[in-house]
């Protein structure tokens, strides 16, 4: 399918187009040039940009950085992240193994994003971060729509997921772009295409000396198909919003949560 996505298929490729649209209710009026003709593949529509000034970013200490629905959200119970009805995982399962890093989540916050098809599938950063390393890790490919999570145990920990830390201004902040059924691959913005290649072994880049500073609101990535998102906060750090619920919609920009303890800018 990620092929398919890929392939320059002139007529047919802007049929399947005007079919995906057709289907799911894509507001193309939203998208920087609406016209399906101007797409070459699929890959080229399912990232299309937005207009200048759609998404307008809220005055806010942290920021939601997808247009998506709210899985679930609130606090890591010592390390296990509440993932539906009876299904929960650990943060070091997330994080590849990485049982240093999880600590610093312990009783922290957590919210997992899902990003329905017709979801505008850029990925924007909360908040102010300095990019510290990124990993990939391998796994499977189940789908992650609700009703996948309420029956799939550890499913966001077993999916194939690239893993971004950055430091912030009130610590550390974990960003989780998981994989899912028919997912061409994961790109960031400092790196490219993340995957493929595919690989059985997880893999680490360290960008601890590259000072890489993304700004709140800034693109940080990108799905060519499905996904969800897991995002990780210290303990102490992050009241989400009021308005917050499993299942509401939100929108990239609009006010996800207040912060407490930051240190100074980056």
């Amino acid at each position: 399918m990620g092929k398919l996505a890929g392939w320059r298929g002139g007529a047919l490729t802007h049929a399947i187009i005007r079919r995906f649209v057709a289907h799911y209710g894509v507001n193309m009026a939203e998208a920087a040039d609406s016209r399906i003709e101007s797409y070459a593949t699929f890959n080229d529509f399912f990232t299309r940009p937005l207009r200048e000034g759609v998404r307008p970013i809220a005055d806010a200490p942290l920021v939601c950085p997808v247009d998506a629905a709210i899985s679930q959200f609130g606090p890591i119970e010592h390390d296990q992240i509440f993932q539906a009805k009876g299904h929960s995982y650990s943060t070091t399962a997330l994080l590849a193994g990485d049982a240093e890093l999880a600590r610093r989540f312990d009783h922290g916050h957590f919210a997992t994003l899902y990003l329905a098809p017709k979801d505008y599938h850029r990925i924007h950063m909360p908040c102010d971060g300095r990019l510290v390393k990124m990993i990939y890790v391998p796994g499977d490919l189940f789908s992650v729509n609700p009703l996948t999570a309420r029956h799939v145990p550890g499913l966001f920990a077993r999916n194939e997921r690239v893993v971004c830390v950055f430091d912030t201004a009130f610590g550390p902040f974990v960003n989780v772009l998981v994989g899912a059924t028919i997912v061409g691959s994961v790109a960031t913005v400092w790196h490219g295409t993340v995957n493929p290649p595919r690989t059985r072994d997880v893999r680490q880049w360290d960008y601890a000396g590259r000072d890489i500073v993304l700004r709140q609101g800034q693109e940080m990535g990108r799905f060519l198909l499905g996904s969800t998102i897991v995002m990780l906060f210290p303990r102490d750090v992050v009241s989400f919003h009021p308005d917050w619920a499993p299942s509401r919609s939100v929108r990239l920009g609009e006010a996800m949560g207040t912060i407490a303890g930051a240190t100074s800018p980056l």
